[in-house]
């Protein structure tokens, strides 16, 4: 796909969500009825810059487009969808399944961790379950991550994180008994942005500079902001504030820091320099964030 063609793809956090990842957590889990019902079943062609999705369906339908090909699939199967991976979905109405979308800091600590079955979250591929011996025990995973995602309980991140590695894991075992599809070809500045969001994971909490992050990918800081406004819709900037925001977050709701520990935590100098930051991009105060939170 040229690289005109790419700026004609939306990047969405969620589909439709073009703003902040909605949710201190890590990971989402929804029904796909949820989203789906709401675009008349039909999901168009999107990117995400720093989200991997994995579907799960367990009954009905769904035209499935990767990249510029695309075929109709019948359940129960699973569905792996990468980061940058134009996709689009047109469910049939009846289809029974969830979506579970993994934050890239996320991700890459399954892939760094869970190697080698981790690294089936970089390959864009579709896997039927039919008359597959993970059939049912991926069922009952998923199943399960959704319910503790939508009742929080003592020790759910710890839970959560167990879930997903055991999906993976039968995932992959289903992967190695199938030639699955080729994942894309990464033009070079989509490598520049991968590595980008990976120092961003590595120094987030330093403040550093995008002269700074740009030197180390051994290209200036304008052509960072082009590649990053370009391929994943946002500035070199919003990036990295994202993912700060995004700690943030994590830390006022499930932590007790205080206000100035968490600033300190995250970089910033002062706590009315924190402070300012959150309620530029939050507009509230981290005190009234951390209030609302259940």
């Amino acid at each position: 796909m040229s690289a005109s063609s790419n700026r004609t793809i939306p990047v969405f956090q969620l589909y439709g969500e073009t703003h902040q990842w909605p949710t201190p957590d890590l990971l989402h889990c929804e029904s796909i009825a949820e989203r789906s019902r709401l675009h008349d079943w039909h999901i168009r062609p999107h990117r995400h810059a720093d989200l991997v999705h994995v579907l799960h369906i367990a009954h009905g339908d769904v035209n499935l487009t990767f990249e510029e090909g695309a075929q109709r699939l019948t359940g129960p199967l699973l569905i792996v969808v990468p980061a940058m991976t134009v996709h689009a979905f047109r469910f049939s109405r009846d289809v029974d399944g969830h979506i579970v979308t993994l934050a890239m800091p996320l991700a890459r600590h399954i892939a760094d961790t869970l190697h080698p079955q981790g690294q089936i979250l970089a390959r864009a591929a579709f896997y039927p379950l039919a008359d597959q011996p993970e059939r049912a025990p991926i069922a009952t995973l998923v199943a399960q991550l959704d319910a503790e995602y939508r009742h929080p309980a003592e020790g759910r991140d710890a839970l959560l994180e167990a879930l997903l590695n055991s999906l993976l894991v039968l995932a992959s075992r289903r992967a190695t008994r199938r030639q699955s599809r080729p994942s894309r070809h990464h033009e070079r500045g989509e490598a520049h942005l991968a590595r980008f969001q990976q120092l961003i994971e590595a120094h987030y909490h330093q403040q550093p500079s995008m002269p700074e992050l740009a030197e180390r990918l051994g290209i200036s800081s304008a052509h960072l902001s082009a590649i990053c406004q370009r391929l994943a819709g946002r500035s070199a900037q919003q990036l990295l504030h994202e993912r700060v925001l995004l700690e943030a977050k994590r830390h006022l709701t499930y932590t007790n820091m205080t206000i100035g520990q968490v600033a300190e935590r995250l970089g910033f100098k002062e706590p009315a320099y924190f402070t300012r930051f959150f309620k530029r991009h939050v507009a509230c105060s981290p005190k009234e964030f951390r209030q609302r939170q259940p």
